[in-house]
């Protein structure tokens, strides 16, 4: 009954839902092949959105994607493609979701990609990742550009 109550106080439990797709072209911009999965939100993650509501937040705010060939750990990725760290493309906000959408272009990241992840510095190999995907290997070849979109949902 103290749940209850506790619920009846506050209103309902907030829930964050992530989802990313990635979007694999050849050299002449045809689709090869896309992916539409569910992915992870680290520790990192969740006390990036708490840190947020202070007056002075002090975790830096996620600006790049990393892809790589094995499967994630809880803070960065199982074995990241070198040079593959690259700066978002864009952010933006639309009531509760955040929408992040990074482009990575031929000869960057390329391999039999099964890994991806949002981090909050540029720095490879640095373990400050805040969301993260593993999937069935994806082949991105030395021409083709990879497009990856992440929206985080607040409900």
């Amino acid at each position: 009954k103290e749940e209850e109550k506790k619920d009846a106080c506050f209103g309902s439990e907030i829930k964050v839902t992530e989802n990313v797709k990635l979007e694999l072209f050849d050299s002449e911009g045809r689709r090869k092949d896309v992916r539409e999965i569910h992915n992870t939100t680290t520790a990192l993650g969740k006390e990036l959105l708490a840190d947020q509501l202070l007056a002075s937040p002090t975790v830096a705010k996620p600006g790049w994607m990393e892809v790589g060939t094995s499967t994630p750990t809880a803070s960065l990725l199982g074995s990241y493609i070198s040079g593959s760290r690259t700066a978002l493309s864009s952010k933006t906000r639309a009531g509760n979701v955040v929408t992040f959408v990074c482009f990575f272009a031929a000869g960057v990241g390329s391999g039999k990609i099964t890994e991806a992840g949002l981090f909050n510095v540029a720095t490879q190999n640095n373990p400050v990742m805040m969301l993260s995907a593993s999937f069935a290997s994806m082949t991105k070849g030395a021409t083709d550009t990879l497009t990856i979109t992440w929206t985080f949902t607040v409900n």
